[in-house]
């Protein structure tokens, strides 16, 4: 029987500390091979393997494409990367970002429900949001084993507290409990894969995350999965595909950018921001022309276009810092939450 080999490990806002801690337990030995996602910026340096290999028993490395999986080894995704696991080998892609991030952890812990089902051990530890979530709903479809962080202990509980509210976890620990948790747990044997086959939405969504699709057959594939909403892409400005799942309420466009309801509502903000200071820099530069046409025509003594251009002038600064107060509130309150209140 088969060995639980294969270890998924996904973190964002407070994971360099709580992967510091788990890293540094785990030991010299262990019979998996140890994959991590952590949420960073797509211009970081990449210092993480750094930094968790100065405690680590084991060797850390950043992930490189097509690369053989061996056990013993931790894999950290590189910054702007996908990491996904493919038929005992390492896929790096630069592909569309999921739930706003690129690596994404779904990414990650879907490819590895795919390729190695019962053999995998997911986890789940401090972050924003609920990126991690689906991945590990699909680790449970597949016969993997789950584990959180525990939220009371958690810097960040949104993502632990995420995935306790769509699944029944099987381990929920403090993170120095989780280390020899999945030393026990990676020297057991596992179920056979065949009594969890790989539901299409998984194999589909995997197959997405790849980008080796045809346009025409990735346009098919996503309309698979559920019907068009009348939601865009905030990154691609597409139209949303909202999936068939009865338990998360979750959207794809046919480029492959893919969101949660969470997700999408703080992609939304993002580019509503976007378009707000867009609006100050037009209403500005309107403001500036009306004042020089102002100037050439007390110049000119063109008292008519004098008091028109006046008049515009004042709107476009009113307009203007109306709207700049809002995005500068939105640092408390988020910018949705200001044009609502605004419109209110």
């Amino acid at each position: 029987m088969a060995m639980r080999d294969t270890i998924v490990i996904g973190a964002s806002a407070g994971g360099v500390q709580a992967l510091t801690k788990l890293i540094s337990d785990l030991p010299a030995k262990l019979p998996a091979a140890v994959f991590i996602v952590l949420h960073i910026p797509a211009n970081s340096p990449g210092l993480l393997p750094v930094i968790l290999a100065r405690d680590a028993k084991l060797p850390v490395v950043h992930a490189t494409d097509d690369e053989p999986i061996r056990a013993g080894r931790v894999y950290v995704a590189p910054p702007d990367q996908h990491l996904l696991i493919e038929a005992g080998h390492i896929k790096l892609v630069h592909g569309p970002k999921e739930n706003l991030h690129r690596p994404s952890i779904d990414a990650l812990f879907r490819s590895a429900a795919r390729w190695a089902g019962p053999r995998v051990v997911g986890v789940v530890l401090t972050g924003a949001r609920d990126d991690g979530a689906v991945g590990m709903r699909a680790l449970k479809q597949r016969g993997g084993i789950t584990i959180v962080q525990d939220p009371r202990e958690a810097e960040f509980p949104s993502m632990p507290m995420s995935v306790m509210q769509r699944i029944r976890v099987d381990y929920s620990l403090p993170i120095r409990e989780i280390a020899p948790l999945l030393n026990e747990l990676s020297r057991q044997t596992t179920e056979e894969e065949g009594r969890f086959p790989v539901p299409d939405q998984i194999d589909i969504e995997a197959r997405i995350a790849q980008q080796l699709m045809e346009a025409d057959e990735l346009i098919a594939s996503v309309e698979r999965l559920g019907k068009v909403s009348k939601l865009t892409c905030p990154d691609c400005h597409g139209a949303l595909w909202e999936i068939d799942d009865q338990e998360l309420l979750r959207y794809r466009c046919h480029v492959g950018h893919a969101y949660s309801a969470e997700a999408l509502s703080e992609g939304q903000s993002q580019m509503l921001e976007v378009a707000l200071w867009s609006a100050v820099r037009a209403l500005e530069e309107q403001m500036i022309l009306a004042r020089r046409i102002m100037e050439r025509a007390r110049k000119t003594n063109h008292r008519r276009a004098l008091l028109a251009f006046q008049r515009r002038a004042q709107e476009a600064e009113q307009h203007s810092s109306i709207i700049r107060q809002l995005l500068l509130a939105s640092e408390k309150g988020g910018i949705g939450e200001e044009v609502m209140q605004a419109d209110d």
